[in-house]
């Protein structure tokens, strides 16, 4: 029997080479070329070869509808979606080993079958082992209807005849088609897989949501073209020390992207969040030093986080910088700045600035409340009490405005904060019940209010 042929295949374009390279011809990403089994044309072209002749329409003539949202009941998960599940959509929801993909799913599928028919694809555990965990949730799972299979021809036959509205697979990584010779999970398995449920999904107007794997580097495992196959790219993430979980949407053509849904693990699966403000909040019951609230931005949501700052002695010989959750380069930024235009210098400290909670912060507006963390940290004075800051911070020592600056004073009042540090293009026209608002200019005069 002849040697399968072996190509190298590109993780993040699909481009195939004959023989392995650092680099991808096709993409010039270094390090992606995997080593798989060369399909022969016969399987590999005869299915997307068409004669019939398809017309092109004028844009103007196409009628443009919103598209009706199927909500999950599960208020946290239709946020990051966008509202809720789209007929005809295609969901990629990645996270690492137990954190919480399928239970999160399923609770989701109980919820929906009990308005629509839901089919639940099990590729990595046997139905004995859904129903377990069906139990352990306390769900009501007895209208999900469960195929526990991973060939795709069997599963695409399922589809037609149950004719589900919703199908969840879980995983698309398991899953592999008679068509090719490769084994499970590899990039042309992934690609072709993916490719035939989204075009079912389309043809059909079912919704399917694929559960994927993660790589040690914490990118969805496959080629990268699974991302830009799907409508909506979701990511599971969390502290395997903590009991609670963020869900983010880094794609979604039909919702807002970056939005952020909040749960908490517990022994009855993940529980909504209403309130994730708490989450990042320390609650010191008096104030402390290098402690400053700030307000950012999650896709609609205002969200308030505690930044943390210690500024300690450099005992060697280059100072330390170290952020968790933050940008460690704009941290560099902020101390130059503060240093130029309100005379702080920490060139012989060591500075480290923590985000609470855990949560990521890459929006701008959190240079200010960095800058006066760290101030209030180096003079060992804890900044006034019960106030919020954001604004961002540019390199002439200016205070820049940031986006739905109303919004965040709301939340934040409505949150019992008293007052707040704001650039001054951000600040109401209209006073808000409960908050004093201080409009700053200048990074040294939101540093001398908080001398005061």
């Amino acid at each position: 029997m002849a040697k399968p042929k072996s190509v190298y295949t590109c993780t993040e374009c699909g481009g195939q080479s004959l023989k392995w390279q650092g680099q991808c011809p096709h993409c010039a990403e270094w390090n992606t070329l995997v080593e798989t089994t060369a399909e022969s044309a016969k399987t590999s072209g005869h299915r997307y070869a068409s004669t019939t002749a398809v017309e092109a329409v004028s844009l103007g003539d196409v009628e443009a509808k919103d598209f009706p949202r199927l909500p999950t009941l599960i208020g946290e998960f239709d946020r990051v979606l966008g509202g809720g599940l789209v007929e005809g959509g295609v969901v990629l929801i990645g996270g690492d080993p137990g954190i919480g993909k399928s239970t999160l799913l399923l609770q989701a599928a109980a919820r929906l079958a009990e308005q629509v028919p839901v089919l639940y694809v099990s590729g990595e555990e046997s139905s004995q082992q859904v129903a377990l965990r069906a139990r352990r949730l306390g769900v009501n799972a007895a209208k999900v209807m469960l195929l526990p299979e991973i060939e795709l021809e069997k599963i695409q036959a399922a589809l037609a005849t149950m004719k589900p509205r919703v199908a969840v697979i879980d995983s698309i990584q398991t899953l592999y088609s008679s068509a090719l010779t490769s084994a499970p999970g590899s990039v042309a398995q992934v690609r072709e897989c993916a490719a035939q449920l989204t075009r079912f999904a389309k043809q059909t107007g079912t919704t399917v949501v694929f559960i994927g794997h993660v790589t040690k580097e914490g990118a969805l495992a496959g080629p990268r073209v699974l991302e830009h196959m799907v409508d909506t790219v979701l990511y599971f993430e969390g502290d395997t020390h903590s009991s609670f979980r963020l869900v983010r949407a880094f794609k979604n053509r039909f919702g807002a992207v970056n939005e952020m849904g909040v749960f908490a693990m517990t022994e009855r699966g993940l529980r909504e969040v209403t309130n994730p403000s708490a989450l990042f909040l320390s609650g010191h019951s008096m104030g402390v030093a290098g402690s400053c609230v700030m307000v950012t931005q999650e896709g609609t949501r205002p969200l308030l986080v505690e930044l943390q700052a210690l500024v300690d002695e450099t005992h060697g010989n280059v100072p330390k910088r170290l952020t968790v959750g933050l940008e460690l380069n704009r941290l560099a930024m902020l101390l130059a700045v503060l240093h130029r235009h309100a005379g702080i210098a920490c060139f012989d400290q060591d500075v480290f600035v923590n985000a609470v909670g855990g949560v990521r912060i890459a929006e701008p507006g959190a240079d200010l409340a960095v800058t006066l963390a760290i101030t209030s940290s180096l003079r060992n004075k804890a900044l006034p009490d019960r106030h919020v800051v954001f604004g961002e911070v540019g390199l002439a020592g200016e205070v820049r405005p940031v986006q739905r600056g109303q919004e965040r004073l709301k939340e934040a009042a409505k949150l019992g904060f008293t007052h707040a540090i704001v650039p001054a293009a951000n600040k109401p026209k209209q006073a808000i019940a409960g908050l004093e608002v201080v409009a700053v200019e200048r990074l040294v005069e939101a540093v001398d209010y908080v001398r005061r």
